[in-house]
């Protein structure tokens, strides 16, 4: 267990550091209520705060909300920018949105718990479950479509149901899209190569009411929401959760204004778009598919051998740069495995990554169609995952930190307004210099500083860095190279 220590966060918006008390227990596997572990963490934190504020600001995206989970600790979660933009409506870490098609994830999750309970098997023709589902097909001697086709996306299937919901977002109900189907033509043989299709997600959607003999949102509500404590989510939302929904936005239009997206239900299309949550809940849902089998409580939701199943690779791209797992995308980063799915639908955008070796987990919710949250979920790990290794690692750090050197943590600035914010960050000062645009990467603009002596410090490349103090012992003025810069706000 990563030691805990609270934190106090620079940002104007101040880190709220534990689940609400009010937070339903999960059963099993769900992240579980936790403070900022370890300096070494809640630095990395500050730093990724200040990342993300400059990301916001610059691209003008209007929230985001954000979870990081290490195997079953909500390690952080936060919220960032608006959820709405008339009301000024602060984004947090309880702010619901859509998560569009990682709404997949909990179908192929629904999927495998039925296998693992002999309801199904993945290498089964979906017929056998949906007596009416076929498509017209030029593909003489191609094998049936099974479970497994639809959960790697792998069937043949088009893309879509043979409507312009996308256009009208007025989507079919299960009746309209069952007789439609039969209509429609196979794009590929299975097997044939990768074709992502919200269809075939349906299809299974279709499956799990068929093997379990139960509703599709009343399964995932009883089987996932419920076991986990997914209090705040739900498959089609009620006019209470509607109302909280952060406010989706279209992009931004020339002159900085946005337009709102209108709520739409998918209806037919919900296995494979519908969901809405918050980072927490999906927090909890992340955590499940990092347990390693040791809570029998977690077992019974979903075995960690099935976990792994789904995120191991069942179709390789032609490329090998990466493949699908059962209801995951998977590929490689660095030298590392990542499984992730992203959403994305009317005004709201979500990522789920998952680190499997390294049991991190993180959630990104924003609420604009220009939105990347993706960028935020892998800056995240990039920057808070050493960091967690570091805190849960066996050998404790050496202590290089001087508690004195706190009084020059601050924000600076030149009289043409450029900036320099001086941080801790893994038991040493630094310093991060603000940029326009900012740096891609949250660590592109840091600097470390070396102790010198007394008040001095030096920059990698040999110039000093001296904090000039007042007769009160707080900072006057900081010395860079020759030039001067000034406290602000102190």
């Amino acid at each position: 267990m990563i030691q805990r220590i609270r934190a106090l966060s620079a940002m104007t918006m101040a880190l709220a550091l534990s689940i609400p008390q009010g937070a339903p227990p999960a059963a099993a596997a769900a992240a579980e209520t936790a403070e900022v572990p370890d300096r070494t963490v809640a630095d990395a934190i500050g730093l990724l705060e200040v990342w993300i504020g400059e990301q916001l600001s610059y691209h003008g995206v209007p929230g985001l909300s954000i979870a990081v989970v290490h195997d079953q600790e909500l390690v952080w979660s936060e919220g960032y920018g608006f959820c709405d933009l008339e009301t000024k409506a602060p984004a947090a870490r309880e702010t619901p949105y859509r998560i569009g098609s990682i709404s997949k994830v909990f179908t192929s999750t629904a999927i495998l718990q039925l296998r693992d309970r002999g309801k199904l098997r993945l290498d089964d023709p979906v017929a056998d479950y949906l007596p009416w589902f076929g498509l017209e097909s030029d593909f003489p001697g191609a094998p049936e479509i099974t479970i497994r086709h639809l959960l790697t996306h792998t069937a043949g299937l088009p893309r879509e149901g043979a409507f312009p919901y996308w256009t009208t977002h007025d989507f079919p109900t299960r009746d309209e899209l069952k007789a439609a189907v039969t209509g429609q033509a196979a794009v590929f043989a299975p097997e044939v190569t990768y074709k992502y299709s919200n269809l075939g997600m349906a299809m299974l959607g279709e499956v799990v009411a068929a093997a379990s003999e139960m509703d599709y949102a009343d399964y995932v509500e009883k089987h996932l929401f419920g076991p986990l404590g997914m209090s705040a989510s739900a498959v089609f939302p009620n006019g209470e959760l509607l109302a909280k929904l952060a406010t989706p936005y279209m992009i931004r239009l020339p002159d900085g204004s946005r337009n709102v997206h209108n709520y739409y239900s998918t209806r037919a299309l919900a296995p494979a778009a519908e969901i809405v949550s918050t980072v927490v809940d999906l927090a909890k849902f992340a955590a499940l598919h990092l347990h390693d089998g040791s809570s029998a409580a977690a077992e019974a939701i979903l075995k960690a051998a099935t976990a792994r199943e789904m995120q191991r690779p069942h179709w390789v791209y032609p490329g090998w740069n990466g493949g699908r797992g059962l209801g995951f995308g998977i590929s490689r980063r660095s030298d590392k495995t990542v499984v992730s799915h992203g959403g994305w639908i009317g005004g709201n955008r979500a990522h789920l990554l998952l680190v499997p070796s390294e049991k991190i987990a993180v959630v990104a919710m924003t609420n604009a169609d220009d939105a990347a949250p993706h960028t935020f979920s892998f800056e995240a790990y990039d920057v808070l995952g050493p960091a967690i290794a570091k805190a849960v690692g066996s050998k404790p750090a050496a202590e290089t930190f001087d508690p004195s050197w706190e009084r020059f943590v601050g924000v600076y600035t030149d009289p043409w307004g450029w900036k320099e914010e001086v941080r801790v960050l893994d038991g040493k000062l630094i310093m991060y210099s603000y940029s326009y645009p900012p740096d891609e990467d949250a660590d592109g603009g840091v600097t470390p500083l070396t102790h010198v002596e007394g008040n001095a410090f030096k920059r990698p490349g040999g110039e000093l860095v001296v904090f000039e103090l007042a007769e009160d012992g707080t900072v006057a003025r900081l010395k860079k190279r020759y030039e001067y810069l000034q406290p602000v706000d102190r």
